[in-house]
């Protein structure tokens, strides 16, 4: 494995879309008891069943501490591979590497990683067992990374739709924990650079109360190229209102890399999704605090989805609109089934389950 200094564009390496095909997946196996409730027992639960439907039609590769890998090895398949990797949360999104493709083979991008904001608004320190992972991952996938350590960026913040298309929100990609130093257009000149990018289409936020500083993937989604899902409300009195509207403004006069304008699909937002007293009673303190308040607002979103080779899995929250945004997502991936996987003690520990995924990029052995 080598650890290059060279720009994925300038070496005939781009960015796939998700819904291309993939070599596998990698996750996390939950641990951290800030986070997910009860020694994160509900969590790791919830993700074995997102493990069990993407290993029916892809590998899974579930980094797990020393201390869980007894554990993680009892309750998955046979046909997942558990490794020993020690991390510090979960989120194999954000922390595992960005993989880029020359249509043979990839290679993956090791971003800088600060917890969502560093020591101005991020979310836990330390976080250096998470920063260490995807060059960790790049070995032992023995595949050559690319050292942008210098430049913080999360996977959830983007979203490609492998023909030169980039999605991510200023909300994110321009907040004072990331790259203060970088201008707009110098931030996207980079995301053009190490994605393979010929167009970057800015929305200005995400979904409400999202602590990620508002990423990408938990408000829109390609889903084919020239086609989005977007997290939807028609309440005005939810501040999510004006967030929604404003990126349906942007996606509807915007074109895609290929000249072609977007079709944007409309995803009904659950109800409210709010924590109990219950469940965060169930949560450690972090440095004698807690990390969740009865009656928080949750930032559930059913664009928070994962589309594996053969699958899509789409969060399900006991809400009405569970079923409906099953029946909207299904015609856009009519070769895949789309599946619902009962998310909330996913949810509790701040994502959903795109956030707890990141593809692996079909190539040739």
């Amino acid at each position: 494995m080598r650890i290059l200094s060279t720009v994925p564009q300038e070496d005939g390496y781009t960015m796939p879309a998700e819904f291309s095909k993939h070599y596998g997946c990698i996750m996390i196996f939950p641990h951290r008891r800030d986070s997910w409730q009860n020694g994160a027992y509900a969590a790791r639960k919830a993700f074995a069943q997102v493990i069990d439907i993407i290993s029916r039609s892809e590998k899974v590769i579930v980094c797990a501490r020393y201390d869980d890998y007894d554990s993680a090895r009892s309750m998955l398949g046979d046909n997942v591979r558990v490794i020993e990797m020690e991390s510090d949360d979960s989120w194999a999104r954000d922390v595992a590497p960005t993989f880029v493709s020359s249509g043979k083979d990839i290679r993956g991008i090791d971003w800088g990683f600060n917890a969502w904001g560093g020591l101005y608004d991020g979310l836990y320190f330390p976080w250096d067992k998470d920063n260490k992972m995807a060059r960790k991952l790049c070995d032992m996938l023995d595949k050559d990374t690319y050292n942008k350590r210098s430049f913080i960026l999360e996977g959830g913040s983007i979203h490609t739709d492998g023909e030169g298309t980039i999605l991510t929100t200023e909300a994110c990609l321009l907040s004072k924990g990331r790259n203060p130093h970088m201008s707009k257009e110098e931030i996207e000149n980079e995301l053009k650079r190490y994605l393979g990018g010929e167009k970057v289409i800015w929305l200005k936020s995400g979904i409400y109360n999202d602590e990620t500083n508002e990423h990408v993937d938990n408000i829109c989604a390609f889903t084919s190229p020239g086609e989005v899902a977007l997290a939807w409300t028609d309440d005005k009195s939810d501040p999510q209102y004006k967030m929604s509207q404003s990126c349906l403004e942007i996606l509807e006069n915007s074109t895609d890399a290929k000249g072609r304008k977007l079709r944007v699909h409309k995803l009904p937002l659950p109800k409210p999704v709010t924590i109990t007293a219950e469940e965060c009673d169930g949560l450690d303190d972090m440095n004698g605090e807690p990390t969740r308040t009865p009656g928080e607002r949750l930032a559930a979103s059913y664009v928070n989805f994962y589309i594996s080779n053969a699958h899509v899995i789409v969060p399900q929250f006991g809400d009405e609109n569970d079923g409906k945004a099953l029946e909207i997502l299904r015609p856009l991936f009519p070769t895949k089934e789309v599946v619902g996987v009962y998310a909330r003690d996913i949810l509790i520990g701040g994502g959903n389950i795109h956030c707890i995924t990141q593809q692996i990029p079909y190539f040739e052995n």
